[in-house]
């Protein structure tokens, strides 16, 4: 059987840690900045980890 290929879009939007938690970007960091307030646009910046919900289907696509 031929090896299962990683989702490309999930590929570049995810990345896992050393100890297996998915790691994704923040929404509302890509345009639209000029209004927001520096504090916001510095919260946002950081990556946070996927909810737990959502981990078991990420993984799938990334193959792991």
């Amino acid at each position: 059987m031929p090896k299962n290929k990683s989702h490309s879009g999930a590929k570049d939007r995810f990345k896992v840690t050393g100890s297996g938690k998915i790691m994704r970007r923040r929404a509302n960091k890509n345009h639209i900045l000029e209004h927001k307030t520096s504090k916001r646009k510095r919260k946002l910046s950081n990556e946070t980890v996927l909810a737990p919900a959502d981990t078991k289907s990420i993984k799938k696509l990334l193959g792991k």
